[in-house]
């Protein structure tokens, strides 16, 4: 059987290639090596409560053409990112805002809360930031960098903060206003029933096969087919020949409780160095839930290595030097189109994703 694409990974990207591809009258085959399609945005039922098995995923965009999009494969509720802060049983608001600054530092007033950060920053000595460390400090001061930032940040990348790029903090949400939404996105929510229900919606009508790993029958599989679009990891598919790309990975512990309401958030961040997970994520918020137990997901985050899933592309420069050869390797595949999060080695939101998909379907299928 012959086909016209070979879509490697049932994840974002290679749904709707998958959909868009079928729409314009192509023959397409979708392949996952997991048993289940959907990707990292997979939720499944537990105690009737649609749990985000791969960590918390909360749709946000500014951009119509994919907010348009995605409603027509599911309807989505208004829930709005407002997560907690947990400093050692303090509580503080996040975004950094300004229940924040007043509890952090007692301030009452806008000008009292940015008075407060530009002396701490002067008093840091900095002008250019060069590091995250820096980069946090000049944004919010030392006070919620030392509270807020750092043990969180340390234990999320496994690096010091004065180690890691500026860039990664540059888009953190500070407010001298009362606005909670962490988001600056113009549409947020959840679709309802679920990311894997939406998923399904884009694949309706597709072959689809799971448990099916693409490099260890590449060449049976490309056989199959005219062109692949290839959502994998793009240091994989070349053997790691010229070594490997760098990931953060995360590890779960879910269990059900049996209580109605544990953290009454969907997101609790621990801000300290000492509690070893990152944060909290209880699952029936994020659909504003009334069953009577509810579900708790414990990240921790740990370095990549062969056997765990990569999460987090290390966007520093050795990474990105790395990745580049990894491109012009990419680039003389005639018949194989990279994509994605690990086809591209990139930090992704999900509108961003769709959008990529989106972009590469109107170059590939002229659409």
């Amino acid at each position: 059987m012959k086909y016209d694409y070979l879509v490697v990974g049932a994840g974002l990207y290679g749904a709707v290639f998958a959909h868009e591809a079928k729409a314009a009258g192509k023959k397409v085959l979708v392949i996952d090596k997991r048993e289940h399609i959907a990707g990292n945005v997979y939720t499944e039922k537990m105690e009737d409560i649609n749990v985000h098995v791969y960590g918390a995923h909360i749709f946000h965009t500014n951009n119509k053409r994919v907010w348009e999009y995605v409603n027509r494969f599911a309807e989505f509720n208004r829930f709005t990112n407002s997560p907690v802060a947990n400093y050692k049983g303090e509580l503080y608001s996040l975004p950094f805002n300004m229940y924040t600054f007043n509890k952090m530092w007692g301030v009452v007033t806008p000008q009292e809360a940015a008075e407060r950060i530009e002396q701490q920053k002067r008093e840091a000595g900095i002008t250019e930031p060069k590091n995250l460390e820096e980069q946090a400090i000049s944004l919010v001061g030392r006070d919620i960098y030392e509270k807020l930032i750092k043990g969180y940040t340390e234990k999320q990348w496994g690096r010091p903060c004065d180690q890691l790029p500026a860039f990664i903090i540059r888009r953190l949400p500070v407010r001298l206003t009362f606005d909670n939404n962490y988001f600056n996105a113009l549409y947020q929510g959840i679709p309802m029933g679920g990311y894997t229900a939406m998923v399904a919606n884009m694949l309706e009508g597709i072959e689809v096969k799971l448990g099916v790993d693409y490099l260890e029958n590449k060449a049976e599989l490309d056989a199959m087919a005219d062109k692949v679009i290839y959502t994998g990891a793009i240091d994989a598919y070349f053997d790691y020949t010229l070594g490997s790309l760098e990931y953060r990975s995360v590890r779960f512990e879910t269990e059900v409780l049996d209580t109605p309401n544990f953290q009454g958030n969907a997101a609790v961040n621990y801000t300290d160095a000492e509690t070893p997970w990152t944060r909290i994520i209880e699952h029936k918020w994020f659909e504003f839930g009334t069953q009577p137990k509810t579900v708790i997901s414990r990240e921790y985050s740990s370095e990549w290595k062969p056997g765990d899933e990569p999460y987090y592309p290390v966007n520093d420069d050795k990474n990105a030097a790395l990745y580049a050869k990894y491109k012009e390797l990419a680039d003389k595949e005639q018949k194989v189109i990279f994509g994605g999060r690990l086809g591209e080695y990139k930090y992704y939101d999900m509108d961003a994703v769709i959008d990529s998909a989106l972009t590469m379907c109107e170059h590939e299928l002229g659409q």
